[in-house]
């Protein structure tokens, strides 16, 4: 079996969420769309369930695949529905939704349902993205307020830069939101990832981890509090071949690496097509049994390479973690390779997951 495995820490995860919500000071929505970051929705909702206040998701493709898995606890849309004909399978299998378009409200002011619908009404307070503008936002509430089958509306909006601390965007449009709603009944959701780890005077009701929930750190530096948090995923391979090259041989495609002295080369089983940066620039951190090494070449589609010269017990079957665990974290690896940290675990697809932590 090809050795190239991403590792989940299950006890990482429930830690990040317990300190979410530590920070939050209410309940906290666990983000799993795009299955869980990368690390699996389903097995980490069910990791969760005991104790999160509820899931976030994209899709109602996410949600119900969740539901097939057996996990009751609330799931909000986060995007909403996108054809009005979804509203029946939300009042069906008890999800909630986000609505954020005057169309939205129109489609439930029509549907007819026994069911009590929760509903999360967007703001757009500057991300300018989905969302209502504030008179819409109140004309809208005024509306769902008035339906029979809306039992619930919680009252949100997404901060668009609360990962730069040095900008007035995250206050301005908390100020906006306050201003909004301060005399509209229901909770409040503000406050993503970032605002949790760097912006202690703005809270919600409901907080709504995603990054953090895995371990990433969405701030430009670290901090006490950043500090806290648990690599989830471990992305781990074996060394599949070894070679010694002479000084003036080059690694790989492009010859982006020559060697500048007799080196011996690791062939990895880990390429772009699992996940792994394919720009990862040559001296890129990697631990291989334990000890610092490095990347060298450019990485293809299945395999990658790495410096054995200094490892000396090193050689095929030896273990090389690429991130997480020992190796760099998502925020140290990311701007090494030009992505960002969501985009790493994101991007993770073929290799086997195997679970840690029950």
């Amino acid at each position: 079996m090809r050795p190239a495995r991403a590792v989940i820490d299950l006890d990482a995860l429930r830690s990040n969420y317990r300190l979410a919500r530590e920070l939050g000071g209410g309940k906290a929505l666990a983000v799993v769309k795009a299955d869980a970051y990368g690390h699996g929705a389903v097995r980490c909702a069910q990791a969760l369930e005991s104790e999160a206040d509820g899931f976030g998701v994209a899709t109602i493709e996410e949600a119900l695949e969740l539901r097939a898995a057996g996990i009751r606890a609330p799931i909000l849309l986060l995007e909403g529905f996108f054809e009005a004909s979804e509203l029946a399978l939300i009042a069906g299998h008890g999800l909630w939704t986000a609505v954020a378009s005057d169309w939205q409200v129109d489609a439930l002011a029509t549907f007819e349902t026994s069911a009590a619908l929760t509903v999360w009404l967007k703001l757009d307070s500057g991300m300018h993205r989905l969302g209502l503008d504030a008179a819409a936002f109140r004309a809208a509430h005024a509306r769902l307020a008035a339906l029979p089958h809306v039992a619930d509306i919680v009252l949100m909006t997404h901060l668009a830069r609360a990962d730069e601390l040095d900008s007035t965007r995250t206050h301005e449009q908390a100020a906006l939101f306050a201003a909004t709603t301060s005399d509209l009944p229901g909770q409040t959701s503000v406050c993503n990832s970032p605002a949790l780890l760097g912006w202690a005077d703005v809270r919600s009701d409901w907080v709504r981890p995603g990054l953090m929930l895995y371990g990433g750190n969405p701030l430009p530096h670290g901090s006490d509090l950043t500090a806290r948090l648990r690599p989830v995923m471990n992305m781990r391979s074996k060394v599949i071949a070894e070679r010694w090259i002479d000084a003036g041989e080059p690694v790989g495609y492009g010859a982006r690496f020559v060697a500048a002295r007799r080196t011996r080369v690791g062939v990895v089983a880990m390429g772009y097509a699992d996940g792994y940066p394919q720009f990862a620039p040559n001296g890129t951190p990697v631990v291989i049994d334990g000890q610092a090494g490095e990347l060298i070449g450019r990485v293809s589609m299945d395999m990658l390479t790495v410096d054995l010269t200094l490892h000396p017990d090193a050689g095929v079957g030896s273990e090389v973690e690429l991130w997480g665990g020992r190796a760099l974290s998502l925020a140290e690896l990311a701007p090494r390779c030009g992505v960002s940290a969501y985009q790493l675990p994101c991007a993770v697809k073929r290799v086997r997951r195997e679970y840690v932590g029950g």
